[in-house]
Protein backbone atom coordinates (compact mmCIF):
# COMPACT_ATOMS: atom_id res chain seq x y z
CA UNK A 1 0.00 0.00 0.00
CA UNK A 2 1.47 3.45 -0.78
CA UNK A 3 -0.34 5.00 1.96
CA UNK A 4 -1.98 3.93 5.16
CA UNK A 5 -4.47 6.85 5.37
CA UNK A 6 -5.57 8.64 2.43
CA UNK A 7 -8.22 11.83 3.35
CA UNK A 8 -9.72 13.73 0.46
CA UNK A 9 -10.28 17.01 0.43
CA UNK A 10 -8.55 19.96 2.29
CA UNK A 11 -11.00 21.48 3.97
CA UNK A 12 -11.25 22.98 7.61
CA UNK A 13 -12.77 19.20 8.00
CA UNK A 14 -9.81 17.40 5.80
CA UNK A 15 -7.38 19.47 7.77
CA UNK A 16 -8.91 18.57 11.28
CA UNK A 17 -8.70 15.09 10.70
CA UNK A 18 -4.90 14.90 9.57
CA UNK A 19 -3.81 16.88 12.44
CA UNK A 20 -5.81 14.36 14.37
CA UNK A 21 -4.45 11.45 12.43
CA UNK A 22 -1.11 12.73 13.00
CA UNK A 23 -0.61 11.40 15.84
CA UNK A 24 -0.92 8.15 15.65
CA UNK A 25 2.16 5.76 13.84
CA UNK A 26 0.28 6.23 10.44
CA UNK A 27 1.53 6.57 6.41
CA UNK A 28 -0.96 10.13 5.53
CA UNK A 29 -1.74 11.97 2.88
CA UNK A 30 -3.95 14.31 2.08
CA UNK A 31 -5.22 15.13 -1.42
CA UNK A 32 -6.85 18.58 -2.26
CA UNK A 33 -7.82 19.59 -5.60
CA UNK A 34 -7.00 23.37 -5.13
CA UNK A 35 -3.86 25.21 -5.04
CA UNK A 36 -4.42 25.53 -0.90
CA UNK A 37 -6.34 24.53 2.44
CA UNK A 38 -9.64 25.23 3.73
CA UNK A 39 -10.56 27.21 0.76
CA UNK A 40 -14.46 26.55 2.12
CA UNK A 41 -13.63 29.22 4.75
CA UNK A 42 -14.57 32.95 4.07
CA UNK A 43 -11.56 34.76 3.62
CA UNK A 44 -13.36 37.07 6.49
CA UNK A 45 -11.17 36.82 9.64
CA UNK A 46 -13.73 35.56 11.88
CA UNK A 47 -16.29 32.69 12.74
CA UNK A 48 -18.56 32.15 15.65
CA UNK A 49 -17.66 29.45 17.77
CA UNK A 50 -21.05 27.65 19.06
CA UNK A 51 -22.04 25.80 22.67
CA UNK A 52 -24.41 23.55 20.94
CA UNK A 53 -27.54 25.55 22.43
CA UNK A 54 -29.17 26.65 18.99
CA UNK A 55 -29.42 24.05 17.00
CA UNK A 56 -32.16 21.70 17.26
CA UNK A 57 -30.13 18.81 16.02
CA UNK A 58 -28.86 16.65 18.98
CA UNK A 59 -25.65 14.82 17.34
CA UNK A 60 -25.03 18.65 15.33
CA UNK A 61 -25.24 20.23 19.29
CA UNK A 62 -23.05 17.72 21.01
CA UNK A 63 -19.88 18.00 18.41
CA UNK A 64 -20.45 21.53 18.83
CA UNK A 65 -20.15 21.09 22.73
CA UNK A 66 -17.33 19.13 22.29
CA UNK A 67 -15.96 21.29 19.30
CA UNK A 68 -16.04 24.23 21.59
CA UNK A 69 -13.66 23.17 24.05
CA UNK A 70 -11.32 21.65 21.74
CA UNK A 71 -10.86 24.76 19.77
CA UNK A 72 -10.32 26.71 22.90
CA UNK A 73 -7.58 24.09 23.84
CA UNK A 74 -6.38 24.66 20.09
CA UNK A 75 -6.22 28.42 19.78
CA UNK A 76 -4.15 28.46 23.33
CA UNK A 77 -1.38 25.45 21.78
CA UNK A 78 -1.17 27.94 18.32
CA UNK A 79 -1.72 31.00 19.51
CA UNK A 80 -4.74 31.65 17.15
CA UNK A 81 -6.87 34.73 18.23
CA UNK A 82 -9.62 33.42 20.16
CA UNK A 83 -12.45 35.64 22.08
CA UNK A 84 -15.43 34.01 24.19
CA UNK A 85 -17.77 36.40 23.78
CA UNK A 86 -21.06 35.16 24.19
CA UNK A 87 -24.15 35.22 22.43
CA UNK A 88 -27.35 36.68 23.33
CA UNK A 89 -30.36 35.85 21.65
CA UNK A 90 -32.96 38.67 22.04
CA UNK A 91 -37.15 37.98 20.92
CA UNK A 92 -38.70 40.75 20.43
CA UNK A 93 -42.55 38.95 20.33
CA UNK A 94 -44.52 36.47 21.84
CA UNK A 95 -43.82 33.58 19.17
CA UNK A 96 -39.77 35.03 19.55
CA UNK A 97 -40.43 34.24 23.57
CA UNK A 98 -41.46 30.50 22.90
CA UNK A 99 -38.69 29.83 20.55
CA UNK A 100 -36.39 30.82 23.25
CA UNK A 101 -37.60 29.03 26.07
CA UNK A 102 -37.69 26.07 23.71
CA UNK A 103 -34.05 26.32 23.08
CA UNK A 104 -33.36 26.94 26.91
CA UNK A 105 -35.31 23.38 27.39
CA UNK A 106 -33.67 21.98 25.01
CA UNK A 107 -29.52 22.83 25.68
CA UNK A 108 -30.76 21.99 29.37
CA UNK A 109 -31.82 18.86 28.61
CA UNK A 110 -28.43 18.15 26.47
CA UNK A 111 -26.35 19.08 29.54
CA UNK A 112 -25.23 22.83 28.51
CA UNK A 113 -24.13 24.86 30.79
CA UNK A 114 -23.68 28.50 31.63
CA UNK A 115 -27.52 29.33 29.46
CA UNK A 116 -30.28 31.53 31.03
CA UNK A 117 -33.00 33.46 30.29
CA UNK A 118 -32.79 36.66 30.44
CA UNK A 119 -35.37 39.53 31.07
CA UNK A 120 -36.13 42.56 29.39
CA UNK A 121 -34.10 44.55 32.25
CA UNK A 122 -31.46 41.78 32.19
CA UNK A 123 -30.47 42.20 28.60
CA UNK A 124 -30.24 45.69 28.63
CA UNK A 125 -28.26 45.87 31.26
CA UNK A 126 -25.75 43.08 29.34
CA UNK A 127 -25.97 45.01 26.48
CA UNK A 128 -27.05 48.42 26.64
CA UNK A 129 -26.64 49.37 23.38
CA UNK A 130 -28.97 47.44 22.12
CA UNK A 131 -31.21 48.60 19.89
CA UNK A 132 -34.06 45.84 19.31
CA UNK A 133 -37.29 46.06 21.03
CA UNK A 134 -36.69 43.44 23.70
CA UNK A 135 -39.15 40.95 25.69
CA UNK A 136 -36.80 38.62 26.63
CA UNK A 137 -33.10 37.07 25.73
CA UNK A 138 -31.11 34.02 26.11
CA UNK A 139 -27.42 34.31 26.98
CA UNK A 140 -24.76 31.27 26.28
CA UNK A 141 -22.00 32.37 28.18
CA UNK A 142 -19.44 30.16 26.04
CA UNK A 143 -20.15 31.25 22.34
CA UNK A 144 -16.94 32.21 21.21
CA UNK A 145 -14.96 34.27 17.85
CA UNK A 146 -12.18 32.60 16.33
CA UNK A 147 -9.92 33.44 13.46
CA UNK A 148 -11.03 30.29 11.00
CA UNK A 149 -7.66 30.35 8.56
CA UNK A 150 -5.92 30.70 11.11
CA UNK A 151 -7.17 28.21 12.88
CA UNK A 152 -7.60 25.98 9.59
CA UNK A 153 -3.81 26.75 8.48
CA UNK A 154 -2.46 25.57 12.40
CA UNK A 155 -4.22 22.44 12.19
CA UNK A 156 -2.59 21.63 8.81
CA UNK A 157 0.80 22.74 9.62
CA UNK A 158 1.40 20.88 12.37
CA UNK A 159 -0.10 18.17 10.61
CA UNK A 160 2.58 18.53 7.77
CA UNK A 161 5.46 19.18 10.46
CA UNK A 162 4.30 15.49 12.03
CA UNK A 163 4.93 13.55 8.45
CA UNK A 164 1.41 14.13 6.64
CA UNK A 165 1.84 14.79 2.84
CA UNK A 166 -0.08 17.31 1.36
CA UNK A 167 -0.97 17.02 -2.45
CA UNK A 168 -2.14 20.09 -4.10
CA UNK A 169 -4.32 21.00 -7.77
CA UNK A 170 -4.58 17.14 -7.93
CA UNK A 171 -8.64 16.01 -8.32
CA UNK A 172 -9.98 12.47 -7.51
CA UNK A 173 -11.43 11.16 -10.05
CA UNK A 174 -12.33 7.50 -9.21
CA UNK A 175 -12.18 5.48 -5.83
CA UNK A 176 -12.45 1.64 -6.73
CA UNK A 177 -12.31 -0.93 -3.51
CA UNK A 178 -9.55 -3.44 -3.43
CA UNK A 179 -8.26 -6.21 -1.91
CA UNK A 180 -7.87 -4.92 2.03
CA UNK A 181 -8.02 -1.53 1.01
CA UNK A 182 -8.49 1.19 -1.61
CA UNK A 183 -7.49 2.62 -4.86
CA UNK A 184 -7.95 6.24 -5.80
CA UNK A 185 -6.94 7.50 -8.86
CA UNK A 186 -6.47 11.14 -9.42
CA UNK A 187 -5.92 13.15 -12.47
CA UNK A 188 -2.12 12.88 -11.87
CA UNK A 189 -1.54 9.79 -9.66
CA UNK A 190 -2.66 6.39 -8.83
CA UNK A 191 -2.69 5.26 -5.07
CA UNK A 192 -3.55 2.29 -3.21
CA UNK A 193 -4.57 2.28 1.09
CA UNK A 194 -5.93 0.82 3.89
CA UNK A 195 -8.68 3.73 4.53
CA UNK A 196 -10.02 6.62 2.82
CA UNK A 197 -11.39 9.65 4.64
CA UNK A 198 -13.89 11.15 2.11
CA UNK A 199 -14.64 15.01 2.58
CA UNK A 200 -15.29 15.99 -0.93
CA UNK A 201 -19.12 15.73 -2.61
CA UNK A 202 -18.25 12.62 -3.96
CA UNK A 203 -19.42 9.32 -2.90
CA UNK A 204 -17.30 6.07 -2.96
CA UNK A 205 -18.76 4.99 -6.80
CA UNK A 206 -17.87 8.19 -7.65
CA UNK A 207 -20.47 8.28 -10.28
CA UNK A 208 -22.44 11.07 -8.92
CA UNK A 209 -22.42 14.13 -6.90
CA UNK A 210 -24.18 14.11 -3.39
CA UNK A 211 -26.93 15.94 -3.06
CA UNK A 212 -28.38 16.95 0.33
CA UNK A 213 -32.05 15.79 -1.24
CA UNK A 214 -30.44 12.38 -0.79
CA UNK A 215 -30.49 12.71 2.91
CA UNK A 216 -34.04 14.31 2.97
CA UNK A 217 -33.36 17.73 3.59
CA UNK A 218 -35.30 19.88 1.84
CA UNK A 219 -34.01 22.70 -0.17
CA UNK A 220 -35.74 25.79 1.90
CA UNK A 221 -33.75 24.58 4.69
CA UNK A 222 -30.98 24.84 3.27
CA UNK A 223 -30.06 27.70 1.45
CA UNK A 224 -30.11 31.57 2.40
CA UNK A 225 -28.10 34.23 1.39
CA UNK A 226 -26.47 35.88 3.98
CA UNK A 227 -25.45 39.64 3.34
CA UNK A 228 -22.88 40.66 5.42
CA UNK A 229 -21.35 44.08 6.11
CA UNK A 230 -18.09 44.39 7.74
CA UNK A 231 -17.99 47.52 10.22
CA UNK A 232 -15.10 49.78 11.02
CA UNK A 233 -13.64 50.49 14.41
CA UNK A 234 -14.75 53.68 14.73
CA UNK A 235 -18.47 52.79 15.12
CA UNK A 236 -19.96 54.56 18.21
CA UNK A 237 -22.09 52.49 20.77
CA UNK A 238 -21.28 48.93 19.41
CA UNK A 239 -22.44 45.31 20.80
CA UNK A 240 -19.99 43.68 22.63
CA UNK A 241 -21.37 40.30 22.16
CA UNK A 242 -22.69 38.12 18.98
CA UNK A 243 -26.23 39.31 19.34
CA UNK A 244 -28.82 37.82 16.97
CA UNK A 245 -32.11 38.56 16.93
CA UNK A 246 -35.11 37.65 14.43
CA UNK A 247 -36.76 40.16 12.11
CA UNK A 248 -39.59 37.90 10.78
CA UNK A 249 -39.55 34.10 10.06
CA UNK A 250 -37.37 33.95 7.28
CA UNK A 251 -34.93 37.00 8.47
CA UNK A 252 -32.84 37.44 10.97
CA UNK A 253 -29.91 39.33 11.36
CA UNK A 254 -26.59 38.89 13.79
CA UNK A 255 -23.58 41.02 14.98
CA UNK A 256 -20.10 39.51 15.40
CA UNK A 257 -17.21 41.29 17.01
CA UNK A 258 -14.18 40.69 15.19
CA UNK A 259 -11.35 38.93 16.57
CA UNK A 260 -9.16 41.61 15.89
CA UNK A 261 -11.10 45.11 15.36
CA UNK A 262 -14.52 46.07 13.87
CA UNK A 263 -17.50 44.25 14.13
CA UNK A 264 -19.61 41.77 11.23
CA UNK A 265 -23.17 41.79 10.87
CA UNK A 266 -24.92 39.67 8.79
CA UNK A 267 -28.56 39.37 7.29
CA UNK A 268 -30.60 36.30 6.46
CA UNK A 269 -32.75 36.73 3.68
CA UNK A 270 -33.55 34.61 0.45
CA UNK A 271 -32.57 38.04 -1.48
CA UNK A 272 -29.39 39.63 -1.81
CA UNK A 273 -29.36 42.94 -0.22
CA UNK A 274 -28.35 46.35 -1.38
CA UNK A 275 -25.99 48.20 0.69
CA UNK A 276 -28.11 51.06 1.44
CA UNK A 277 -30.51 47.89 2.80
CA UNK A 278 -27.94 46.24 4.77
CA UNK A 279 -27.23 49.23 6.20
CA UNK A 280 -30.70 49.93 7.22
CA UNK A 281 -30.95 46.14 8.75
CA UNK A 282 -27.82 47.07 10.61
CA UNK A 283 -29.34 49.95 11.92
CA UNK A 284 -32.13 47.90 14.09
CA UNK A 285 -28.87 46.14 15.31
CA UNK A 286 -26.37 49.15 15.83
CA UNK A 287 -28.22 52.95 15.76
CA UNK A 288 -25.16 54.50 14.58
CA UNK A 289 -23.91 52.80 11.45
CA UNK A 290 -23.68 54.62 8.34
CA UNK A 291 -21.90 54.29 5.00
CA UNK A 292 -18.76 56.14 6.53
CA UNK A 293 -18.67 52.76 9.06
CA UNK A 294 -18.43 50.04 6.42
CA UNK A 295 -15.08 48.84 4.75
CA UNK A 296 -16.45 45.93 2.88
CA UNK A 297 -19.32 44.06 1.93
CA UNK A 298 -19.61 40.39 0.56
CA UNK A 299 -22.48 37.60 0.28
CA UNK A 300 -22.44 33.91 1.78
CA UNK A 301 -24.91 30.95 2.18
CA UNK A 302 -26.19 30.24 5.02
CA UNK A 303 -27.25 26.23 5.32
CA UNK A 304 -29.00 24.67 8.29
CA UNK A 305 -27.70 21.01 9.82
CA UNK A 306 -26.83 19.96 6.54
CA UNK A 307 -23.88 17.80 8.27
CA UNK A 308 -23.36 14.01 6.88
CA UNK A 309 -21.03 11.61 8.59
CA UNK A 310 -21.84 8.22 6.43
CA UNK A 311 -19.34 5.44 8.24
CA UNK A 312 -21.71 2.61 7.34
CA UNK A 313 -18.52 1.34 5.06
CA UNK A 314 -16.08 2.01 7.97
CA UNK A 315 -15.09 -1.75 8.49
CA UNK A 316 -13.85 -1.75 4.57
CA UNK A 317 -12.13 1.28 5.93
CA UNK A 318 -14.11 4.12 4.15
CA UNK A 319 -15.61 7.20 5.98
CA UNK A 320 -17.64 9.78 3.94
CA UNK A 321 -18.18 13.25 5.47
CA UNK A 322 -19.90 16.03 3.83
CA UNK A 323 -21.77 18.47 3.67
CA UNK A 324 -21.87 22.91 4.54
CA UNK A 325 -23.14 23.35 8.02
CA UNK A 326 -22.83 27.27 9.37
CA UNK A 327 -21.32 26.00 13.09
CA UNK A 328 -18.96 23.61 10.72
CA UNK A 329 -15.86 25.54 12.39
CA UNK A 330 -16.48 24.54 15.81
CA UNK A 331 -17.66 20.74 14.18
CA UNK A 332 -15.14 20.04 12.29
CA UNK A 333 -12.69 19.27 15.24
CA UNK A 334 -14.90 17.21 17.67
CA UNK A 335 -15.64 15.14 14.15
CA UNK A 336 -11.92 15.00 13.31
CA UNK A 337 -11.20 13.56 16.75
CA UNK A 338 -14.08 10.87 16.92
CA UNK A 339 -12.33 9.88 13.51
CA UNK A 340 -8.83 9.53 14.29
CA UNK A 341 -10.07 7.43 17.39
CA UNK A 342 -12.30 4.61 15.13
CA UNK A 343 -9.27 4.26 12.61
CA UNK A 344 -6.65 4.16 15.45
CA UNK A 345 -8.69 1.28 16.79
CA UNK A 346 -9.06 -0.52 13.12
CA UNK A 347 -6.30 -0.54 12.20
CA UNK A 348 -4.42 -1.37 15.53
CA UNK A 349 -2.36 1.63 15.31
CA UNK A 350 -0.11 3.10 18.43
CA UNK A 351 0.49 7.09 19.55
CA UNK A 352 3.94 8.53 18.27
CA UNK A 353 6.13 9.21 21.00
CA UNK A 354 8.10 11.85 18.96
CA UNK A 355 4.78 13.88 18.12
CA UNK A 356 4.97 17.90 17.96
CA UNK A 357 1.80 19.34 18.87
CA UNK A 358 3.47 22.87 18.50
CA UNK A 359 2.72 24.93 15.70
CA UNK A 360 6.11 27.24 14.32
CA UNK A 361 5.76 30.46 15.39
CA UNK A 362 3.99 33.22 13.62
CA UNK A 363 5.41 36.69 14.18
CA UNK A 364 2.14 39.53 13.68
CA UNK A 365 3.57 43.10 13.31
CA UNK A 366 0.67 44.91 14.02
CA UNK A 367 -0.01 42.77 17.57
CA UNK A 368 3.42 43.53 18.79
CA UNK A 369 4.74 46.25 21.29
CA UNK A 370 7.32 48.97 20.43
CA UNK A 371 10.38 46.83 21.85
CA UNK A 372 8.75 43.52 20.15
CA UNK A 373 8.70 44.83 17.06
CA UNK A 374 12.43 46.31 17.68
CA UNK A 375 14.39 43.03 18.31
CA UNK A 376 12.60 41.58 15.43
CA UNK A 377 14.00 44.00 12.60
CA UNK A 378 17.21 43.16 14.57
CA UNK A 379 16.98 39.72 13.46
CA UNK A 380 15.71 40.89 10.21
CA UNK A 381 15.34 43.91 8.85
CA UNK A 382 12.11 42.89 6.28
CA UNK A 383 9.77 42.71 9.05
CA UNK A 384 10.69 46.62 9.36
CA UNK A 385 9.40 46.98 5.71
CA UNK A 386 5.73 47.69 5.66
CA UNK A 387 3.80 46.69 2.30
CA UNK A 388 -0.11 46.80 3.18
CA UNK A 389 -0.39 49.82 5.00
CA UNK A 390 -3.89 49.46 5.94
CA UNK A 391 -3.63 46.20 8.04
CA UNK A 392 0.00 46.82 9.03
CA UNK A 393 1.07 43.80 7.39
CA UNK A 394 5.38 43.83 6.59
CA UNK A 395 7.34 42.19 3.71
CA UNK A 396 8.81 39.56 6.56
CA UNK A 397 4.99 38.61 7.22
CA UNK A 398 4.45 37.97 3.77
CA UNK A 399 8.00 35.89 2.99
CA UNK A 400 7.27 33.98 6.13
CA UNK A 401 3.76 32.76 5.14
CA UNK A 402 5.59 31.92 1.58
CA UNK A 403 7.85 29.71 3.39
CA UNK A 404 5.78 27.93 6.07
CA UNK A 405 5.09 24.33 5.61
CA UNK A 406 2.01 24.71 3.08
CA UNK A 407 3.11 27.89 2.09
CA UNK A 408 1.33 30.50 0.49
CA UNK A 409 1.10 30.03 -3.47
CA UNK A 410 -1.42 32.59 -4.44
CA UNK A 411 -2.58 36.00 -3.63
CA UNK A 412 -5.67 34.52 -1.54
CA UNK A 413 -3.65 32.29 0.12
CA UNK A 414 -1.27 35.48 1.38
CA UNK A 415 -4.52 37.01 2.04
CA UNK A 416 -5.93 34.33 4.13
CA UNK A 417 -2.78 34.21 6.12
CA UNK A 418 -2.15 37.69 7.03
CA UNK A 419 -4.73 39.82 6.35
CA UNK A 420 -3.64 41.98 3.20
CA UNK A 421 -5.55 43.52 0.29
CA UNK A 422 -8.71 43.26 3.12
CA UNK A 423 -8.27 47.09 4.23
CA UNK A 424 -10.25 50.34 2.95
CA UNK A 425 -7.78 50.72 -0.33
CA UNK A 426 -8.58 46.57 -0.82
CA UNK A 427 -5.50 45.82 -1.95
CA UNK A 428 -5.02 49.33 -4.40
CA UNK A 429 -1.41 50.04 -2.78
CA UNK A 430 -0.15 46.74 -2.13
CA UNK A 431 -1.49 44.15 -4.35
CA UNK A 432 1.23 44.70 -6.88
CA UNK A 433 4.22 44.42 -4.17
CA UNK A 434 2.63 41.34 -2.56
CA UNK A 435 2.49 40.17 -6.60
CA UNK A 436 6.37 40.94 -7.10
CA UNK A 437 7.23 39.46 -3.55
CA UNK A 438 5.26 35.91 -4.26
CA UNK A 439 6.82 35.82 -7.73
CA UNK A 440 10.66 36.66 -6.37
CA UNK A 441 10.04 34.00 -4.05
CA UNK A 442 9.16 31.21 -6.20
CA UNK A 443 11.39 31.75 -8.97
CA UNK A 444 8.54 32.96 -11.72
CA UNK A 445 7.75 35.72 -13.94
CA UNK A 446 5.02 38.65 -12.20
CA UNK A 447 2.58 37.42 -14.87
CA UNK A 448 2.42 33.46 -13.75
CA UNK A 449 0.95 34.57 -10.21
CA UNK A 450 -2.71 33.90 -9.85
CA UNK A 451 -5.70 35.02 -7.11
CA UNK A 452 -6.37 31.68 -6.43
CA UNK A 453 -5.75 28.85 -9.34
CA UNK A 454 -3.77 28.04 -12.31
CA UNK A 455 -6.60 29.33 -14.05
CA UNK A 456 -6.91 32.74 -12.82
CA UNK A 457 -3.81 34.92 -13.54
CA UNK A 458 -3.83 38.42 -12.19
CA UNK A 459 -1.87 39.87 -15.09
CA UNK A 460 -2.12 39.05 -18.53
CA UNK A 461 1.08 40.74 -19.49
CA UNK A 462 3.60 43.36 -19.15
CA UNK A 463 1.91 47.20 -19.59
CA UNK A 464 4.04 47.50 -22.81
CA UNK A 465 5.83 44.81 -25.01
CA UNK A 466 8.10 46.18 -27.99
CA UNK A 467 9.28 44.57 -31.07
CA UNK A 468 11.77 46.04 -33.58
CA UNK A 469 10.25 46.83 -37.02
CA UNK A 470 11.85 44.53 -39.08
CA UNK A 471 10.46 46.34 -42.67
CA UNK A 472 11.71 49.68 -41.22
CA UNK A 473 15.04 50.70 -42.02
CA UNK A 474 14.33 54.14 -39.39
CA UNK A 475 15.06 53.81 -35.58
CA UNK A 476 10.59 52.52 -34.89
CA UNK A 477 9.16 50.56 -33.01
CA UNK A 478 6.21 49.01 -32.84
CA UNK A 479 3.25 47.98 -30.33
Amino acid sequence: MDYDVLILGGGIVGCTVAYELSKYNLNIALIEKASDIAEDISLINTSVVYDGSETTNKTISEYERKGCKLIEEACKKFNVPYKKVGALRVASDDYGVFKLKEMYSFAKERGIEKISLLSKEEVIELENNINIDVKQGLYSEDVAVVSPYELSISYAEVAADNGVNFRFEEEVVNIAKISKGFKVITNKNKFTCRVVINTTPFDINMGDNISEQNYNVKEEDIIKNVNYIIVSKEVKKPLDRVVITVMDENKFAVNIPSVYQGYIIGIKDKNILKSDERINYSKKLIPTINKECVSSIFNDIYKKDVMFIDDENIKEGYIKVTGTHYGKIGIAPAIAKEIAEVIAKNINTTFKKEFIDKRRDVYKFKNMSTKERNELIALDNRYGKMVCLCNEVTEGEIIDCIRRPLGARTLDGIKRRTGVCNGPCKGSYCSRKIINILAREMDKSPIEIVKDSKNYTIWNGRIKEFDRCKNCTKNAWLK
